[in-house]
């Protein structure tokens, strides 16, 4: 049995959204502000029925307040047309979750109480649960009469402008109304109808209890893990340090007092020596202070004798911040231990991957009922919960690059050490580290993506992209597409994976280029372009087309810089310098592929406007004409750069003349330009770029200071687009196309 889908609704931004998750491992990657963190908390909020965390009114979908105030509204006027007197009004506004179980036959007796249908022969099963009205007509009654009241003070009021309690039906609730006001029920759904959030019936029954006891254990750990510096007057270790969590442990699990057999026997007797020792210990050592006592009267002849008497609980005994120390020599701990620190004196990177570790440790073993746990089981108790479901917030924390993927490679096996294949295990985690995304592979990820506000009614929302399913659409190409996925996947394990964590994209297609780029932009873009969080990603003008099926599902602004490769023909691969009139052809697999420019020749590419260098939300840079000046006296002429070297070369021409004292392909290029004409000067510049060219941005950056380099045209102009795009893709509401909606109405 496994939990195989999710489906939220009205949640903060999730306005509606599906979260598919993995068997084992299920990462949620995005952007700052994208709804990570808010799918955790409706999980939390409500899955977890130890926490019961409560909800607040800033947890429904802003929007959605709207037409539940005009609900309220209706109510306190003497109007036919009264809204929100059923619950399903309310329920298709209130925030919800879908949780859909794919179980088998033979488990049946787990989730009898869920099958919907007599016939049911192991399709998935449905289960949403639902913030809703207690009772609708005491919602109604109360608002009103708190309303009426204010209002009454309000007309009377000299001024007429006092904002008085409740304003409206999310003012009365924010005031602890909704937890008393609000419930969580619970309905079964129907299997024929999962390909969608379905509507409930009207006047659909629902569950008298909570469906999934007995079905899966579910266990938090959230992000604020209350570690802190260790001369903090805020530090409370016994409660949130490793020493508590050991302590916690301890007396779950493995309490020799607690329900004690034959195995604690041998524990339960040294502690009783320690205690007998410790008393005769104790009471010679009070023999003087209790004799002055007696020369006090007391105790006199009808009194008590005084005798001291030790506890000696290990449970105790683990309860303070030297409970765990560390070697720091990795002595053994000998000797008087010198090189020993306490717990709070250790990093907090060591700390946190510790506290981590041992808590999917106690999860997994009070799952399990392991030790003194499984004796202290009874009759509601009997059976284990098929499936744990364990939900951790952003684990790197405190962790360096290294340990964060230890971690998400190991978390999972720590949670299934010993479990059998009849139990499952389903890890969910929200993360902001391109090092874990990087670890845990894409076909695991599922990306928040952000989705801006289109119209005057409507909130910025997110949408959730299973990452696994990006190369599974094209049917017809099955090869193709399998090939990719692996290219991806493979490519992907190469590099950082900021990308999902971008706000934007620049792909380029040489070393140059990615050691070049990040300058230009932070010395002539620094208020814009290096503002924004740009992931740069390095991919071979034959690769980087195969990238399109990821990048247009993250849907993020994506600035593909690339050569043209210019051929003698169309039908020749035969590399030439690029030159207008000829009839050559182009090479570039990027543009041909991506950009659906295969038909046409080097003359036609070079000369496309902006609009058709744009693919959804990707826009290609690449070499066109420019206008040179070579020379005293000599005309303004135009060439097409051949490469990304070149071109950076003709738009500096004064600076490398300058480099007389240059090495490498920097000085090739120095010498290149003292030849007598522009169309000379080319031609050698097309012959030493044949060789290796990653070394010129190397030499570059050794002879010249990045600030002083003209940016080439073909770059420039793909920046202004990028930011363009950056700045309409910050916004949290479209004018422009709302704008335009309204235009193409009226027009209608």
């Amino acid at each position: 049995m496994k939990i195989s889908f999710i489906d939220i609704q009205n949640f903060r931004k999730l306005q509606s959204c599906r979260i598919n998750l993995s068997d084992k491992e299920t990462l949620l990657v995005g952007a700052n502000n994208s709804g990570k963190t808010s799918a955790t908390d409706v999980l939390i909020t409500f899955l977890d029925q130890k926490v019961k965390r409560p909800f607040s009114v800033t947890d429904f979908t802003l929007s959605n307040w709207k037409p539940l105030n005009e609900y309220a509204m209706s109510w306190t006027k003497d109007i036919d047309s009264i809204q929100g007197t059923s619950i399903e009004e309310w329920q298709k506004l209130c925030p919800s979750i879908d949780i859909w179980l794919d179980a088998s036959i033979n488990e049946v007796e787990k989730v009898a109480h869920l099958i919907p249908t007599l016939k049911w022969s192991g399709e998935p099963l449905g289960v949403r649960l639902v913030l809703q009205p207690k009772n609708l007509d005491e919602l109604k009654a109360h608002f009103v009469s708190e309303y009426t009241a204010a209002n009454n003070i309000k007309s009377i009021s000299p001024k007429g402008t006092l904002s008085l309690w409740p304003r409206d039906i999310k003012d009365y609730l924010s005031k602890g109304k909704l937890n008393t006001q609000f419930e969580v029920k619970a309905y079964i759904l129907d299997p024929e109808k999962s390909n969608s959030p379905q509507k409930l019936r009207k006047e659909q029954s629902s569950m008298e209890f909570y469906p999934f006891d007995g079905i899966f254990k579910v266990d938090v750990i959230e992000a604020q893990r209350g570690f802190s510096d260790p001369n903090s007057s805020e530090i409370k270790q016994s409660n949130g340090g490793l020493s508590g969590q050991l302590n916690q442990y301890y007396n779950r699990h493995l309490n020799p007092t607690d329900l004690p057999d034959v195995a604690d026997l041998e524990a339960l007797e040294t502690i009783d020596n320690a205690k007998e020792l410790f008393d005769i210990r104790l009471n010679k050592s009070f023999k003087e202070a209790l004799g002055e006592i007696k020369t006090l009267g007391y105790p006199g002849f009808n009194d008590p004798d005084i005798k001291l008497s030790s506890r000696i609980n290990p449970i105790d005994s683990l309860d303070h911040d030297a409970a765990i120390i560390f070697d720091t020599q990795k002595r053994g701990f000998t000797g008087l231990d010198n090189f020993s620190l306490p717990e709070k004196y250790n990093g907090l990177g060591y700390k946190n991957l510790i506290f981590i570790v041992f808590k999917l440790i106690s999860f997994r073993d009070q799952w399990l009922r392991k030790g003194k746990a499984q004796k202290r089981r009874n009759a509601d108790d009997i059976a284990i919960e098929p499936i744990h479901l364990v939900l951790i917030e952003e684990p790197e924390a405190h962790l360096h690059a290294q340990v964060q993927q230890v971690f998400i490679r190991k978390a999972y096996d720590v949670l299934r050490l010993d479990v059998s294949n009849k139990l499952t295990t389903q890890m969910i985690v929200s993360s902001h580290s391109s090092y874990i995304a990087h670890e845990a592979g894409f076909e695991k990820l599922r990306y928040f993506k952000r989705k801006p506000a289109l119209g005057l009614d409507q909130v910025a929302t997110a949408e959730v992209v299973d990452l696994s399913t990006v190369f599974k659409s094209n049917s017809n190409k099955t090869d193709d597409v399998t090939v990719t996925a692996k290219f991806v996947a493979r490519y992907l394990k190469t590099i950082h994976c900021d990308l999902f964590f971008a706000n934007g994209i620049i792909m380029v297609e040489g070393a140059a280029e990615r050691m070049l780029i990040p300058h230009f932009i932070r010395t002539h873009y620094n208020d814009s372009l290096n503002q924004n969080y740009i992931s740069i990603l390095e991919v071979g003008g034959a690769h980087a087309q195969r990238l399109r099926p990821l990048i247009d599902a993250l849907s993020l602004p994506t600035l593909v810089i690339t050569d043209t490769d210019a051929t003698k023909s169309k039908d020749s691969n035969e590399k030439i310098r690029p030159e207008k009139g000829k009839n050559y052809g182009f090479g570039s697999d990027t543009l041909k592929e991506w950009f659906d420019l295969k038909s046409k020749t080097l003359d036609e590419v070079v000369e496309l406007d902006e609009k058709h260098k744009v693919q959804g939300m990707a826009r290609a840079a690449y070499q066109c004409g420019i206008a040179v000046n070579y020379g005293e006296g000599a005309k303004v002429a135009e060439v097409i750069p051949y490469t990304f070297e070149d071109a950076l070369v003709l738009s500096n021409i004064e600076l490398f003349k300058s480099l007389s004292n240059s090495t490498g392909m920097v000085k090739k290029m120095h010498l290149a330009l003292g030849k007598p004409t522009l169309d000379e000067c080319c031609d050698q510049l097309y012959t030493e770029l044949k060789g290796i060219k990653a070394q010129m941005a190397l030499d570059l950056l050794f002879d010249v200071e990045p600030k002083e380099l003209c940016i080439p045209e073909y770059i420039k102009e793909g920046f202004e687009w990028l930011e363009k795009e950056l700045k309409n893709n910050a916004l949290d509401f479209i004018e422009a196309k709302v704008n335009t909606a309204v235009e193409d109405k009226a027009v209608g």
